[in-house]
């Protein structure tokens, strides 16, 4: 279990390395170009198995407990160790990574982003692969922030090189906004590791910032969460989100929405939760109601997008979404109780998995019409998908009534389970406050809602195809292969939560606890 975390995280570091040599005579195919698209599908194939392996090798009785540790020194002087683990948080951010970027790899060997060398394009994506999965196992202050700047460079160029119009000055703006966050939050990381003696995450988790001053666990807590709502996004830190979404490429969208956003809240839970739990308390109230912002903001946005006449982008208007859901994980995340924070883990797993079909859905939308505007998309009596392409139709219904939080799908129960936690937020938090942002967001659901309900009654329902118009293809082999998965594990987690919150609990139970269960 050891060896496999460690072969994990590194493993598509080698395989980005190896994608850049010339393809054995063998292995190249119909062209080197197909040989190295097969090449990062089996490396990414490799990566989710061995993700899967180590989850059913997983003590799910323990799983609180850190495991699969690796503990090397690496940096004396300062007490930087590379320390790698996993328990009930990380394990299923650490499997649905594999499982989006095998996704993505697949789909890409068949329907390739225009754009320079496929070689750079699988480089790229193995990195930005590698360095997430470092960012959910790394036990280290110093390993986190280098493993959570590692994936920016990838990213900026899968968006500039591969992406759509504008791409040019969206990378810029995405590049911009997450590196000058970074900076700050690397300085409250230095001041936690100098302050406590260690950057340890396990050791100042168990700690509880017992060994920190209220001044400096606020002073770092503004920080850090400057760094990670950035990267989450938090509004108003998001604008850069619907540009980069709107000129990435399809499987751009997918990673960033699916992935990326995940370690901003990731890094709430893991690190400042436990580290600086009254330097939380101070700022939670905040934080909340930047979230229940976010929420009601992302919203409305949307239905501004989706209004006839508006010429809104679908694929912007999902990105606006994104802000608002992520608003339910921040929201729940700032009750710092165990009901709120497991509710944000849930829905942080949910978001993957729903974001990720309906980005992919929109990009087979875009490839089919040339482009997803909304209003040529609905046309003058709707785009009819249900008559045109029954299964593409069907699979964006289903996408968006999962997004709107449907009971029975996966994107229910973590929003839910965050409005519950603002019921009764932790001990020193004002509950009238908490009560006043739980109203606030149970209003956002339902202004999610009516633009998903909108989005489908506009793109899939309307006429028959008018006599003569082109036909657009139904769903295609390899487009079903990649979107399967995603459709089931979307049902299961909504069937069956405990899945994902048996693993979940024990483990927040003892962040909160500061490691004393």
């Amino acid at each position: 279990m050891q060896f496999l975390l460690v072969a994990t995280v590194v493993g598509p570091l080698i395989g980005a390395a190896a994608a850049l040599l010339p393809a054995p005579p063998g292995l190249k195919g119909k062209s080197p170009d197909q040989a190295v698209l097969r090449h990062g599908v089996t490396v990414t194939g490799v990566i989710l198995l061995a993700a899967i392996v180590l989850a059913l090798g997983f003590d799910h009785d323990q799983p609180s407990r850190m495991q699969a540790t690796t503990d090397i020194s690496w940096i004396p002087a300062l007490d930087v160790r590379i320390h790698l683990g996993i328990d009930g948080i990380s394990l299923p951010l650490l499997v649905l990574t594999a499982l989006l970027t095998f996704l993505c790899a697949l789909y890409s060997y068949f329907k390739m982003p225009s754009g320079p060398s496929p070689k750079a394009f699988v480089a790229l994506l193995l990195v930005l692969e590698s360095g997430t999965l470092a960012t959910f196992a790394v036990l280290d202050l110093v390993l986190f922030f280098l493993a959570f700047e590692m994936v920016l460079i990838p990213m900026y160029f899968l968006i500039a090189r591969w992406g759509g119009e504008g791409r040019q000055a969206a990378a810029w703006k995405f590049i911009l906004y997450t590196l000058l966050g970074s900076v700050v939050m690397l300085l409250g990381l230095l001041l936690i590791g100098v302050q406590a003696g260690t950057f340890d995450m396990v050791a100042l988790a168990a700690d509880n910032g017992r060994e920190l001053t209220t001044s400096v666990q606020v002073t770092a807590v503004l920080a850090i969460g400057l760094g990670l709502a950035v990267k989450t996004p938090m509004w108003p830190l998001h604008s850069w989100l619907p540009d980069a979404h709107t000129a990435a490429p399809t499987v751009g969208s997918v990673l960033l929405a699916g992935v990326l956003l995940k370690m901003g809240t990731y890094g709430f839970v893991r690190i400042l939760l436990p580290i600086a739990p009254d330097g939380m308390r101070t700022f939670a109230p905040y934080l909340a109601a930047f979230a229940v912002a976010g929420i009601i903001y992302g919203s409305l946005a949307c239905l501004a997008l989706v209004r006839p006449g508006a010429k809104g982008d679908l694929k912007r208007l999902i990105a606006y979404s994104s802000v608002g859901h992520m608003g339910f994980v921040l929201l729940g995340i700032a009750t710092m109780t165990p009901t709120g924070v497991n509710g944000a883990l849930f829905a942080n797993i949910a978001h993957g998995l729903v974001t990720g079909l309906l980005f992919f859905l929109v990009g087979a939308l875009k490839d089919r019409y040339g482009t997803a505007d909304l209003d040529t998309l609905a046309g003058a009596t709707g785009a009819a998908l249900y008559g045109r392409a029954p299964r593409l139709g069907a699979l964006l219904a289903f996408a968006a009534v999962a997004s709107l939080g449907l009971p029975g799908l996966a994107g229910f129960w973590g929003e839910m389970l965050a409005l519950f936690g603002a019921f009764e937020p932790a001990e020193g938090l004002s509950r009238p406050a908490f009560l006043t942002f739980m109203a606030i967001g149970a209003f956002g659901t339902l202004l999610t809602a009516a633009y998903l309900l909108l989005v489908v009654r506009r793109v899939c329902m309307g006429g028959p195809r008018p006599a003569g118009e082109t036909a657009i293809a139904d769903v295609q082999g390899y487009e079903f292969a990649a979107w399967t998965p995603l459709v089931a594990l979307t049902v299961l987690a909504g069937l069956w939560p405990a899945v994902l919150l048996g693993l979940t609990d024990p483990a927040v139970q003892k962040l909160l606890a500061g490691g004393t269960q």
